[in-house]
């Protein structure tokens, strides 16, 4: 299934003691559709307060209702705030996350003296004028291959923190600047802190120069800010042989 949701209102994807999650509001209404206790496996978690315009999940079932209609029957039982736009029969051994060789996020500012009402819980507002030169400068920075080790949470265990970037850069449209990032895979945390430190950078906070000394010296206390959750948007999932891109209208 392709998911899109709004992740306010969220502990994040997955299944949390302090809260209610994504997962567990979907694996709730396939529970009233299949009378199975399903377990959605997602393409990765996102964080509370983080949305997805195409998160990717599948899940074992022995329910006679055909695959695309999953799509429909879910949407009737769902809130508002997540919505299923794809559902299909997955090939034999497909994995979510396993099989996941490109994943895109986007991070969205809001550069204005004023904050937005409407945007107020998608994009981080920031009144100080930044420089979108260095900002475009430093995206290019975390192009190629590179060990993200200062880009990952405090309490993040993972060993293996190298990671390659096929893209990143910013787009403006009016006083909303959109970070893009394509990737093999990502750490807890770590666009937030790409982005956090870009906007320190436009900032005049710190130089560009820390993001290169940080694939060496590792140090995430010389990098900027981990940029509030609510900017980040899934937005594409790639996989040999299915794109989200190809199977999602708007």
């Amino acid at each position: 299934m392709i998911i899109e949701y709004d992740g306010t209102g969220y502990v994040g994807w997955q299944r949390q003691p302090n809260g209610i999650s994504v997962q567990e509001v979907i694996e709730r209404e396939l529970l009233k559709l299949t009378a199975e206790e399903v377990t959605l496996h997602a393409s990765g978690r996102t964080d509370s307060g983080v949305h997805a315009a195409a998160q990717v999940a599948h899940f074992d079932t022995e329910s006679r209702i055909p695959p695309e209609k999953f799509a429909y029957a879910l949407n009737v039982g769902l809130p508002a705030d997540i919505r299923i736009k794809y559902s299909d029969e997955a090939g034999e051994g497909f994995h979510s996350r396993f099989d996941v060789l490109k994943k895109s996020y986007r991070y969205a500012v809001l550069n204005s003296p004023h904050a937005s009402a409407f945007k107020r819980n998608t994009a981080l507002h920031v009144h100080y004028p930044l420089n979108m030169e260095k900002m475009r400068e430093a995206a290019k920075l975390f192009l190629g291959t590179h060990d993200f080790l200062a880009y990952k949470a405090a309490n993040s265990t993972i060993s293996n923190t190298v990671r390659s970037i096929y893209r990143s850069e910013w787009k403006v449209d009016g006083s909303m600047l959109y970070y893009h990032v394509t990737g093999s895979g990502f750490l807890y945390n770590m666009v937030r802190i790409m982005a956090g430190t870009m906007i320190d950078i436009g900032l005049g906070r710190i130089d560009a120069s820390k993001i290169e000394d940080s694939f060496i010296k590792k140090d995430r206390h010389a990098l900027g800010i981990t940029a509030p959750a609510k900017g980040l948007t899934l937005m594409r999932v790639e996989y040999d042989g299915f794109d989200t891109r190809d199977h999602t209208i708007d």
